[in-house]
């Protein structure tokens, strides 16, 4: 199977179809050239009507972490773009998203990578990618598994996730900016 095969199997996935409330819509980008892999939680609201990833607040400021323009963002030649979950799980009663529909990854983003030589870092975007991509060797919290990057690098480097719900965290995390991402953007950097 080829790449463009397997987004069009993705995109065209009904599977879940009777567990999400607004009806499939597979956000996935990826390209054989791709040499970064940003893996999130699942689309949002906006992005599920768009059907374009991290098209909202939270991807101004993963773009702004990365110190890369929505051009370059969404260049699918350079950056995939593959959520844990592929369509918009819903709501929970506090207003916030479900998590992504479970077996959702583990369908897709094994063949997925399979498929992209070129791979060199993947970003992992929130406590969902890190459990997946990382299993037992995450720490206990989101935050020591973030301030502990360096033991999962050169292949993967986690991130909080960068909903406008973090933002006390990034305050109480200023290490997170001082630290983490000026190395990250510089290896964002050396890859595109």
């Amino acid at each position: 199977m080829t790449l463009q095969q397997l987004l069009e199997e993705a995109r065209g996935c009904r599977r879940c179809a009777n567990l999400l409330p607004l009806g499939p819509r597979p956000v996935i980008r990826a390209s054989t050239t791709a040499r970064i892999l940003i893996v999130g939680q699942a689309p949002g609201t906006r992005v599920h009507e768009s059907g374009v990833p991290f098209n909202d607040r939270s991807g101004d400021r993963l773009r702004e972490w990365l110190g890369v323009d929505a051009a370059t963002f969404y260049d699918e030649e350079r950056i995939a773009i593959a959520p844990m979950g592929l369509c918009y799980p819903g709501r929970d009663r506090h207003g916030g998203d479900l998590p992504p529909i479970k077996g959702c990854a583990a369908l897709w983003h094994p063949r997925l990578r399979l498929l992209m030589p070129r791979l060199k870092l993947t970003l992992l975007v929130g406590s969902y990618a890190q459990a997946y991509y990382l299993g037992k060797k995450r720490f206990p919290t989101l935050t020591e598994t973030v301030q502990n990057w360096q033991a999962y690098e050169p292949e993967f480097i986690p991130l909080p996730h960068p909903s406008w719900r973090n933002t006390a965290w990034l305050k109480r995390n200023p290490w997170f900016a001082a630290d983490l991402l000026p190395l990250l953007r510089a290896r964002v950097s050396s890859l595109l």
